[in-house]
């Protein structure tokens, strides 16, 4: 971490944040569902494919979390992502921001804020990033067996989603919290 790091910044005014993006749309997650023994309920599944990105930061010292909904995963996407990451940080902090080597996070002209830093995780390591664990959250909990009409039905769930777990005290700390991404004073 410290590699990163500009500087003038103290490990003391850093907080770990991690990053990811998840694709939401009309052919969604199918789980299981409860019913009554010997029946056999149908679900729905959609052939149509309109979709949107999820773009996720979250805190787990903090227990904040940053999201939005996008149409597209790429460079432009990510600067209006890490412009509202960094408005997140408290003024006189700074932000080690934890990602994978997806090609628009690694491109050289990505504009970072000053108050974040990248930190890139080895590649085929999805199981490191704390955000995957959020996704499977809302995936099964929220996403899962339904229909979008449209875009804006796809917007809308993601919204409320997101907004469902993330509002409720401690859940991001609870879920995203790792050892091995705590600063040692």
């Amino acid at each position: 971490m410290k590699a990163v790091l500009p500087a003038h910044v103290d490990t003391l005014d850093v907080d770990i944040w991690f990053e990811d993006e998840m694709r939401v749309g009309q052919r969604n997650t199918m789980t299981r569902i409860w019913a009554l023994k010997g029946s056999r309920p149908r679900i729905v599944r959609q052939q149509q494919s309109l979709s949107v990105y999820l773009f996720g930061a979250v805190c787990p010292a903090t227990d904040q979390a940053v999201g939005l909904v996008l149409p597209y995963a790429n460079k432009e996407m990510m600067a209006h992502h890490l412009t509202q990451i960094s408005l997140a940080v408290p003024k006189g902090r700074h932000a080690v921001l934890v990602v994978d080597q997806a090609t628009f996070h690694k491109t050289d002209k990505l504009i970072c804020p000053d108050n974040i830093s990248l930190l890139f995780l080895p590649p085929y390591a999805p199981e490191l990033n704390p955000v995957e664990n959020l996704w499977a959250q809302l995936r099964h909990g929220w996403l899962a067996n339904r229909c979008f009409e449209g875009y804006d039905a796809i917007v809308l769930a993601c919204c409320e989603a997101w907004n469902a777990y993330t509002t409720r005290h401690n859940a991001i700390k609870k879920l995203c919290s790792r050892k091995w991404a705590t600063i040692q004073s």
